[in-house]
């Protein structure tokens, strides 16, 4: 049984709640969350935010799921199949828009790269992945041929995870990520993939 859907105006008043928490994670991080700065940011009481999210952690776990949608999100816009000369143009793509979201989103940057030290974001991030990393993987197989990758390893999932720890000491270093770090952890995102990946992948026929 599926849980039901919160009624549109506590729907609204979640956005609400989630969209001043973000502001404040792009204007002061992680440190400066808690529900009564939240509460004050989004002009509502206190106990409004305690009722929907009972505490920061479960505040920034919905900020992190956020995230993650729009992520998994850009993974489905179309793509010309036509531009795909090998697997490595697809990845170069993937990581591009992965890029944008993180430039346009500083949430994203507070949460995914920023050394916060909060283990339920760090956990919930993670879960997260593992559903990015089949809809990276998905997608590859879409449009060529893999072959038989490890079932006791999830290729996808730490290429992802490598290339975000280079982004991440681009935040630490540079407060952004920059076009030269971007490009190195594409490469470290593609090193990664081509210990498993054959330097061409025969191309599969799409409809």
């Amino acid at each position: 049984m599926s849980a039901r859907k919160p009624r549109a105006s506590s729907q609204a008043r979640i956005e609400q709640i989630l969209a001043a928490a973000r502001t404040l994670l792009a204007e002061q991080g992680v440190a400066a969350l808690s529900i009564y700065t939240v509460a004050e940011r989004a002009e509502i009481a206190p106990s409004s935010v305690y009722h929907f999210f009972p505490s920061v952690p479960a505040l920034l776990q919905a900020l992190t799921a956020d995230v993650h949608r729009a992520f998994r999100d850009c993974l489905q816009e179309p793509i010309d199949a036509d531009q795909l000369q090998s697997w490595r143009d697809l990845s170069r793509i993937i990581e591009q828009r992965m890029l944008r979201i993180y430039a346009g989103d500083a949430a994203a940057r507070q949460l995914i790269l920023a050394q916060h030290g909060l283990s339920e974001v760090t956990q919930a991030d993670r879960q997260h992945d593992i559903e990015l990393s089949q809809q990276h993987r998905a997608l590859f197989d879409r449009y060529f041929e893999l072959p038989a990758l490890p079932d006791d390893i999830d290729v996808f999932g730490l290429a992802m995870e490598l290339g975000d720890r280079v982004y991440a000491r681009s935040i630490h270093q540079h407060g952004e990520i920059t076009p030269r770090y971007a490009e190195e952890g594409l490469r470290v995102f593609e090193a990664y993939l081509g210990l498993y990946l054959p330097p061409f992948l025969r191309k599969r026929a799409i409809s």
